[in-house]
């Protein structure tokens, strides 16, 4: 995980070093993961946070987006990295960039951790990816199930039984 995180933060590095970006964490499940990037960017950013809900605590989406916590200043004219933990239909992340962009940032562009391009129903363009995974339900490095599993240091498939 580690290695793949510090070449992202190398890519992102190449984007962003002079531009002043603000990275801007999707909570809950991101927050371990762009803790661990940003620690590896070298230039001067701020951070913002923001929280959805998609999900709830069932294991599929339930479609209906939820703006549970919005960023605390004004991202007009600046450079704009969102993070996520996971890309898995698309939805959430649209919502997220629709929501931003009408804030008129200088650029907006999104890393995430894991993709599930499989079961993207609204396509992303995603410039910096982690991993493509299959489309099953994970846990770990910040990703959770009922609010369990985010501490796991690892990405692990959860198998739920009946």
């Amino acid at each position: 995980m580690q290695s793949r995180v510090r070449e992202l933060a190398g890519q992102i590095s190449e984007e962003y070093r002079d531009l002043d970006p603000v990275v801007i964490a999707v909570l809950k499940g991101s927050f371990i993961f762009v803790a661990d990037i940003i620690r590896h960017l070298e230039f001067p950013l701020t951070t913002e946070f923001m929280r959805v809900s998609s999900y709830g605590n069932q294991v599929v989406t339930t479609g209906e987006v939820k703006l549970e916590l919005d960023i605390a200043s004004s991202v007009a004219n600046r450079h704009i990295l969102l993070v996520e933990d996971i890309v898995d239909t698309g939805l959430t992340l649209e919502y997220l960039k629709a929501n931003l962009e009408v804030r008129r940032p200088a650029s907006l562009k999104v890393c995430a951790l894991l993709h599930k391009p499989s079961n993207n129903v609204k396509i992303s363009n995603l410039e910096f990816v982690g991993f493509n995974i299959p489309n099953e339900f994970v846990v770990g490095f910040g990703l959770d199930y009922q609010g369990y599993y985010r501490n796991l240091p690892y990405i692990a498939q959860l198998e739920l039984t009946g």
